[in-house]
């Protein structure tokens, strides 16, 4: 390790509990962040490159120099089951933070996803793995390991700020963020976006051909028509 390596590691910090977490179980992106006042989402261009997306726990919060995966190593020896490595690179294009060998040894310390705003290489072996992991891309180009980095403090990634510890949930659709505190609130939204969405699936399959709310806005004076 470089002499001039630096880590700024936060060991423990709070996580949302199991109960917190089984309320967003198998729920999709597009309710979480409809309860989430339709917002939560990162960066569109932060993709699945593996083909399992859904995941689902809380947020082991890294920031990386770019180039480099001293960081992301760091914070493996502080993972707990159910963990989301979250790996802040400041956007960077040129060489991959993360591959199957770190990747590998995450899934073996209990992490459950992957998330990155910067470069992935080994992308067959991590398909493999089966560890939901999200990127900008690909890059056969490797970091170095010399840091600085730190470990379970916030991060920006995706256009969001990110504390340790909010839950983080994924699918092919892409990654929602809900910030720990907001946790009961939304989860308390769900239920209620569950049974519209199943009332507009109901209405579907009956044939419907606009939503009731778009005939009621025709009908009324917040329509003009032209002739």
């Amino acid at each position: 390790m470089s002499e001039q390596a630096k880590l700024t590691i936060r060991r423990e910090f709070p996580r949302p509990s199991p109960a917190e977490i089984e309320a967003f179980r198998d729920k999709p992106t597009g309710w979480v962040a409809d309860a989430c006042g339709r917002r939560g989402a990162i960066d569109h261009r932060i993709r699945p490159i593996t083909g399992n997306a859904r995941f689902l726990g809380s947020a082991l919060t890294v920031q990386s120099r770019p180039v480099d995966n001293l960081a992301p190593y760091a914070a493996l020896a502080f993972a707990k089951p159910g963990d989301v490595l979250l790996v802040a690179t400041d956007d960077c294009e040129t060489a991959a933070v993360l591959g199957d060998l770190l990747i590998g040894m995450a899934r073996n310390a209990g992490i459950v996803a992957a998330v990155t705003d910067g470069l992935v290489r080994d992308v067959e072996g991590i398909d493999a793995l089966g560890i939901p992991t999200f990127a900008r891309g690909l890059t056969p180009n490797s970091p170095f390991k010399d840091g600085p980095g730190s470990v379970g403090l916030p991060i920006s990634l995706g256009g969001l700020l990110v504390q340790p510890g909010d839950l983080v949930v994924g699918d092919a659709d892409g990654v929602v963020v809900v910030p720990r505190g907001e946790l009961a609130a939304v989860a308390g939204a769900l239920d209620g976006i569950a049974r519209k969405e199943a009332a507009m699936e109901q209405a579907i399959a009956g044939g419907a051909r606009s939503p009731a709310w778009l005939e009621e806005i025709l009908a009324s004076d917040r329509t003009r028509f032209l002739e």
